[in-house]
């Protein structure tokens, strides 16, 4: 620790002793610095803040979403920044004053990098302009900063007020020069498409393709042989009991008939209608019984014929199933008929289904176009409907364009204590690099060292009186010249506050 501290104190000494060298470095260090900075033109920065807001009227496709609005944000901070808004604001400023369209174009180009467009918040954008030029004064500068941030306003308001409404007409009359144009190529469609289905498809139901209608033809009949099985069967049935069932049946005459004998007869009849055969035992025994019933009663006096209802509800049900079997086999031959003279169109010309594609193709494809220019054409009108009528889009000065009461850059104050800061580091920095850089020995252990010998003994300096006044008035001269290079950075920091003050 002591051995530190000898040499911080041997670096003071050194540092001291070569005191006028720092105060020397000092001096250019500072002289040169502020010199630069004087040289440097102030920059004056104006700023706005403006709010716009894009009312959602319409939820969905018929109003604004919060995807179109960003894109409205979006393209405000880029048209804003555009060549030819650039140069609208050049020709409309002192920028563009007696500039040749080449001359305006350059200027635009380096004034992209002087306007900052941001936004902040929801709705809210900040629009700055920082302008400095050394050919113009302070006053000018400022007043030309306050000018361009106006003049990009006015750009902001014309591009978000006016120009939706013409893009929204040309948009609206895009739309239906093609919608025009997609109509007239869809009645060619569908009339083609018409011709050939009264040629060639208006024979098979349905819609689609031929492939698509045989197809559909083919199932039909599926299901129609479905349907033809059990109403077959049922036909079949109905006659085989049919068969079985008498017309008629006889009872007894003079006293009304034997009524023993007509209800065997009704039970013989619904047993053959129930499908059992004459060597069923209740059959066997129910003929048994008539024919005895018979023999009793034939004497009575002669027999009279009753229709059978047995007879008659098979009967028709036996016409039921008849006509069911004749509508489906004849819808069937219908359709099989049909599916017949496709077949042979094409065999004739096989180039038919191709043709037939073709035509449908084109006309779901123009078909789809049709209706999607239509969708696009109702929903751009709606739109600028509502951005028309209900005050879609709203804007408002939040701050206006402000007027620069004082240079944004440089800071000159803070610039002119910094240097003064860096020409005493400076200073210090080459005093104590001089005394590195000379072979001298501060102390009699580092001559020890150096040479290494012992040293016997060290003589002091003897000051005399008259030294002694040299050496003060040396010092206030120091003293002096240090309190001069503060005075004046002093000075230049008060000339600075009070130009600004005059300038506001």
């Amino acid at each position: 620790m002591n051995g530190l501290y000898e040499e911080i104190r041997i670096a003071l000494h050194g540092i001291w002793h070569r005191r006028w060298l720092a105060l020397g470095v000092a001096w250019a260090i500072c002289l040169l610095g502020w010199l630069g900075l004087a040289l440097i033109p102030n920059s004056y920065q104006s700023k706005a803040k403006v709010f716009v807001q894009m009312n959602n009227i319409l939820s969905g496709d018929l109003g604004t979403l919060p995807a179109d609005q960003q894109k409205d944000f979006d393209r405000v901070r880029q048209t804003l920044t555009s060549q030819d808004n650039l140069e609208k604001v050049v020709r409309a400023t002192d920028l563009g004053t007696g500039l040749s369209a080449a001359q305006v174009s350059g200027k635009a180009a380096g004034l992209r990098e002087r306007i900052k467009i941001a936004s902040t918040a929801d709705n809210l954008f900040d629009i700055s302009a920082t302008w400095s030029d050394s050919s113009r004064t302070d006053a000018a500068n400022a007043r030309l900063s306050t000018a361009i941030v106006q003049k990009v306003i006015d750009i902001f308001v014309e591009e978000n007020l006016s120009g939706d409404k013409a893009e929204t007409s040309q948009t609206l009359k895009f739309l239906d020069q093609q919608i025009a144009d997609r109509g007239r190529q869809l009645a060619q469609a569908e009339a083609r498409l018409a011709e050939f289905e009264r040629k060639y498809m208006g024979v098979l139901p349905g819609t689609g393709t031929i492939a698509d209608r045989m197809a559909a033809a083919r199932n039909e009949i599926n299901q129609i042989d479905a349907q033809l099985i059990p109403a077959q069967s049922a036909l079949s049935a109905a006659n085989a009991q049919l068969a079985g069932t008498p017309a008629n049946l006889t009872s007894g005459g003079g006293g009304g008939g034997n009524p023993a004998l007509a209800a065997a007869q009704t039970e013989l009849a619904q047993a053959r209608s129930r499908g059992w055969t004459d060597q069923h035992p209740d059959v066997i025994a129910l003929k048994q019984q008539i024919a005895a019933l018979r023999s009793m009663g034939g004497g009575a006096g002669g027999a009279t014929m009753t229709p059978n209802p047995v007879f008659m509800q098979v009967k028709s049900q036996q016409m039921q199933a008849q006509a069911t079997v004749s509508a489906l086999g004849a819808r069937k031959a219908k359709i099989q008929n049909d599916m017949n003279t496709i077949l042979a169109a094409q065999a004739s010309d096989p180039a038919v289904a191709g043709e037939q594609s073709q035509i449908s193709r084109d006309y779901n494809v123009l078909k789809d176009q049709y209706d999607k220019l239509v969708a696009e054409r109702e929903r751009a009108r709606i739109k600028g409907d509502v951005e028309q009528q209900t005050d879609s889009v709203r804007f408002q000065i939040i701050d206006p364009p402000s007027v620069p009461s004082g240079p944004a850059a440089p800071n000159r104050p803070l610039l002119l204590v910094g240097l003064l800061i860096v020409g005493i580091g400076g200073g210090v920095a080459a005093a104590f690099a001089m005394g590195q850089l000379q072979t001298t020995y501060p102390t009699a252990q580092r001559l020890e060292k150096a040479s290494g010998l012992p040293v016997l003994g060290t003589i002091s300096e003897t000051v005399t009186d008259s030294a002694r006044v040299i050496a003060k008035q040396r010092l206030r001269w120091f003293m002096g010249a240090s309190g001069g290079l503060a005075g004046l950075c002093v000075l230049l920091v008060a000339v600075e506050f009070i130009q600004r003050g005059l300038g506001a």
